[in-house]
């Protein structure tokens, strides 16, 4: 069983926590528009696991971020997740500095 996420807005960043996945998505997938408002970084330190499809719902939070005409930093992303987006030649501009 996955472990829970959640996230919280702190001014113009949006913490993540715990699992970011195939079976936790569905809860911030339907917040998704509120979750980002307002928002220019996403803190990943607090995630436990993220696979594909967490990986997809990074890349759209960002997509919304970026049509709302700001720019997005994602900063504490895991070796794992780094990982993840090599392996399938990401562009930098799905996940702008995505750094650990």
């Amino acid at each position: 069983m996955a472990e829970e996420l959640s996230w919280k807005q702190e001014g113009s960043t949006l913490h993540l926590h715990g699992e970011l996945d195939g079976e936790t998505v569905q809860q911030l997938w339907r917040q998704r528009e509120k979750a980002v408002a307002g928002i220019t970084t996403f803190e990943l330190r607090g995630l436990t696991r993220v696979d594909t499809a967490g990986l997809a719902l990074l890349i759209h939070l960002v997509a919304l971020v970026s049509r709302q005409g700001r720019q997005v930093e994602l900063h504490g992303a895991s070796e794992n997740l780094r990982t993840l987006a090599q392996l399938y030649n990401l562009p930098e501009s799905l996940l702008p500095h995505l750094a650990g």
